[in-house]
């Protein structure tokens, strides 16, 4: 499992592990998902370009867009070889 900046995270929808900082600067380790606008129109509902980005579930029935700083790699380990 290796930690890479969030820009290298795979934007085509799938889940991953991030690291974001909270509104009280706590460090969250959190599945994450991101939402591009052609994936949220897909989904339906009123969606624009300000919904894009990263999201997660805060509890069981509420989601909030995150900014993760990083994602990790469960695939890859910390020499950047695969598991």
């Amino acid at each position: 499992m290796r930690k890479l900046p969030i820009s290298t995270a795979p934007k085509d929808g799938s889940k991953v592990s991030v690291i974001w900082l909270d509104d009280t600067d706590r460090e969250n380790t959190s599945l994450a998902q991101y939402r591009s606008e052609t994936w949220l129109q897909k989904a339906g509902g009123d969606w624009d370009e300000n919904d894009t980005g990263w999201w997660t579930y805060i509890d069981s029935d509420t989601q909030k867009r995150i900014q993760p700083s990083l994602w990790i790699d469960e695939d890859t380990n910390e020499d950047g070889e695969e598991d």
